[in-house]
């Protein structure tokens, strides 16, 4: 290691090691910033199954700590019609979302590491808990709803 090296990797160290120094992960929202669009599958509890199409649309403000999401799907049977706002810090997501079609409404809380969201929503006549994984321009999404008929719903999304 060159000396200029050495000196600029101690002077990161000490700059870390200061009382009150904070290293900020980033947000995993920068990632999602955009239009994507896909399919996938919504089950329901008697066993059927059903092709989803869908579209959605995430704002990130510029500094990437609030999100606002638009997810419209549909198949043969179901529509939903998804919209959220919601806030990361340090690691932690919450928010609010509301459903058009089925005139819900709740909260959105969770955590954040990395390429990966892990949530639960929960309103007066709905739960779920939700996964989603961005990779580049793919986004992978898994809804588990309780207390419905549909089980789970499965997103497989590319963005524009």
């Amino acid at each position: 290691m060159s000396g200029s090296t050495f000196m600029r990797a101690g002077l990161l160290l000490a700059v870390l090691c200061l009382p009150g120094a904070t290293y900020a992960a980033p947000s995993p929202f920068n990632a999602m910033a955009g239009s994507w669009s896909g399919g996938g599958v919504l089950s329901t509890s008697d066993g059927n199954q059903e092709q989803l199409r869908c579209r959605a649309s995430y704002d990130v403000t510029g500094t990437g700590t609030e999100l606002r999401l638009n997810l419209r799907c549909a198949s043969q049977s179901y529509n939903f019609d998804l919209a959220s706002e919601v806030e990361y810090r340090g690691g932690a997501i919450s928010g609010s979302w509301t459903e058009a079609s089925r005139n819900a409404a709740g909260t959105l809380s969770g955590r954040a590491n990395g390429d990966h969201i892990e949530a639960a929503a929960r309103g007066d006549n709905f739960s779920a808990n939700l996964s989603l994984t961005t990779r580049g321009g793919r986004q992978s999404v898994s809804i588990r709803p309780q207390g419905t008929n549909v089980t789970s719903v499965s997103l497989s999304l590319d963005r524009h």
